[in-house]
């Protein structure tokens, strides 16, 4: 006898699962898309106003890459986004937390507020910050059912429980009293706070490209969804906020393990910095259209040297990973640039930099006084130790630079942010017309992604209800 399923239904008789029926019907609703999928915006406009206009044209949603941008530079861009999409188009910009420059977070902040940007990306963010606060507060409103919400959507990007805690509680009293006392929000704004979580959407950031903690997505996505219903039960929430993943999503496979988790939206980075619309140059997308899975490596991050955080960078064909990290041991062992052994300060300056320790310095200088930092040139000339972090910081900034502009002969040094989905996305396309960067369109691998992914869970869940076996 062939055991079959409840009803005698036959697992071929199962519906085909479409690639709108994936995680939250709920995201697709409040942005106005097609799936419940995003694709993240990466530093230096990498995702570019050109990415964006593309993601917004097929229905998808983006993030304009803003992090490491001027505010005149980020102003142009959504300028570009906003003249080519309609009024009703959903974008976003990512947002960057600048421990050092708040001031530069809150003229972002204040940017958007102004051009009427209604989802922002808060990424690499350790607390709730003033200027979160007032994009939040200030897109505060009663919908028709009486209900308290955001018209400023926020979507937080988290590898850690603390900080996912903070986003998912309502804004912390004594940023809210302070933004009224300096008259920045209404009363009203509020008192409304407190009805609603700091984010529409939480998104677990596992190991990804650039900054990262290395989180497993196994690990880290039934934690935060527990946290989740834990604290929107604590506060009494009446929309709880969306729970979704973003790290190691490159194929359908990948993406159906997240949905199948209970991911209520996915978010991809590395597979769209080796498109056609990502802004980076023709050389960096060349070696990352080669890849594999092993390609990639962990280096120290530039902006937080000294802290010895990592990034996830490009391996294979560049020296990059093992001279940052020959850097950081050195800044670890030696207390100044002089205490540096001559034989291993002469291979740094003429093999790795090819300028001296005191041209470096002399670039460092004129960057710093120029960005109104010049506290910071007083403190490198009294603390060695610091002068020496900033003269090897200079190296992180230059090498992304030669990325940017594909200085070929120079390719040895280039700093490529990226994981390990982009080399299993290369695998998956391998011998198709996607496997050149050329021909792949960010709207299209989003598109195609998506229904690869409902063809993967339509074809396991009727291999799961097959029947066991034959009597």
């Amino acid at each position: 006898m062939i055991h079959t399923l409840s009803g005698g239904t036959s697992p071929n008789q199962f519906p085909a699962i479409s690639a709108q029926q994936l995680g939250a019907a709920s995201f697709r609703r409040d942005y106005g898309v097609k799936y419940a999928y995003a694709s993240g915006g990466m530093y230096r406009g990498i995702a570019s106003a050109k990415l964006v206009i593309a993601m917004a044209q097929a229905g998808l949603l983006s993030f304009f890459g803003s992090g490491g941008l001027s505010v005149d530079v980020v102003d142009q861009a959504l300028s570009e986004i906003q003249n080519a999409l309609s009024k009703e188009s959903s974008f976003g910009l990512n947002l960057v937390c600048n421990l050092t420059q708040p001031e530069q977070e809150l003229a972002l902040v204040e940017l958007c507020l102004k051009r009427q940007v209604r989802c922002l990306e808060a990424a690499a963010f350790i607390r709730i910050t003033p200027a979160l606060v007032l994009y939040r507060l200030r897109g505060l409103v009663r919908d028709e059912q009486g209900q308290v919400v955001s018209t400023n959507k926020l979507m937080a990007k988290v590898s850690r429980p603390e900080v996912a805690s903070a986003f998912l509680s309502p804004a912390p009293d004594n940023i809210v009293a302070q933004l009224l006392a300096d008259k920045q929000i209404s009363l009203e704004q509020a008192e409304l706070s407190k009805q609603i979580a700091m984010c529409d959407d939480l998104c677990v950031e596992a190991d990804s490209g650039g900054h990262t903690d290395q989180g497993m997505p196994a690990v880290l996505l039934p934690a935060m969804q527990l946290l989740r219903d834990t604290l929107s039960a604590q506060y009494q929430f009446n929309n709880a906020p969306r729970v979704g993943l973003a790290g190691g999503i490159g194929t359908p496979a990948s993406a159906a393990a997240a949905f199948m988790m209970g991911a209520d939206f996915i978010l991809t980075g590395s597979i769209n910095q080796c498109t056609v619309e990502a802004d980076t140059s023709a050389a960096a997308k060349t070696l990352l259209q080669d890849i594999n899975v092993q390609d990639t490596d962990y280096a120290p991050a530039g902006d937080m040297f000294e802290l010895g955080a990592k990034v996830q960078v490009l391996k294979k064909g560049v020296f990059f990973p093992a001279r940052a990290q020959k850097l950081y041991q050195l800044y670890q062992h030696y207390p100044s640039l002089d205490a540096i052994p001559a034989a291993q300060r002469s291979q740094l300056e003429n093999k790795v930099f090819k300028k001296t320790f005191a041209e470096i310095w002399q670039e460092t200088c004129q960057y710093l006084h120029q960005q109104g930092r010049s506290e910071e040139v007083m403190r490198a000339e009294q603390d060695p130790k610091y002068k020496m972090a900033r003269v090897f910081r200079w190296y992180f900034a230059h090498s992304m630079k030669l990325a940017f502009a594909g200085t070929t002969q120079e390719r040895v040094n280039f700093q490529v942010h990226t994981g390990p989905a982009l080399g299993a996305f290369n695998q998956w396309v391998k011998g198709t017309d996607l496997e050149p960067w050329q021909q792949r369109h960010v709207a299209n691998i989003a598109q195609l992604l998506m229904a690869e992914t409902a063809t993967v869970l339509t074809t396991r869940t009727r291999h799961w209800l097959a029947p066991a076996h034959v009597d």
